[in-house]
């Protein structure tokens, strides 16, 4: 049998199951104006100081699609490293609260449902749900997706 992933393998994600990941990162004005360049996103509201400063948030937004990547990327680590055949897709992504340079991310995932592949036997398709915190415990974003999941081999 090949040895323990860092991630899980489709029969470790029972539905119902809760992780607190262990990572947490605060996220700079580098990562927001750099991910914004990037992506070729011009939006002054992530990257011009003075406009920003007129809206109702006062200063700079974090791009939200920065801010969806950082989730689903803290979420690796014990969930989907090395166990991962493919992301199916995102079924809900919502940011009901803005994400600032100086945020402190936190990030908790649930299994929605897992079940086991109709087409491909090694495999089951897992939906998680990640929700975000800021260092005020306030949610600034709810994404659910579906991945493709490797089985533990010799199942």
């Amino acid at each position: 049998m090949s040895p323990q992933p860092p991630g899980r393998w489709f029969e470790q994600l029972p539905a119902g199951l809760v992780v607190e990941h262990a990572t947490r990162r605060t996220v700079t004005e580098t990562d927001n104006v750099l991910f914004s360049t990037l992506t070729m996103n011009p939006q002054p509201l992530h990257l011009d100081a003075e406009f920003s400063a007129a809206t109702e948030f006062g200063r700079p937004l974090v791009n939200s699609l920065f801010t969806l990547g950082l989730v689903v990327g803290l979420a690796v680590p014990e969930l989907t490293q090395e166990t991962t055949v493919a992301n199916l897709g995102f079924s809900l992504v919502e940011f009901p609260a803005p994400v600032f340079a100086g945020d402190t991310i936190r990030v908790q995932t649930e299994v929605m449902e897992a079940r086991k592949s109709r087409s491909r036997p090694h495999n089951g398709i897992v939906t998680f749900e990640h929700r975000a915190y800021n260092q005020r415990d306030e949610l600034v974003c709810r994404a659910r997706r579906a991945a493709l999941m490797r089985c533990q081999p010799g199942d």
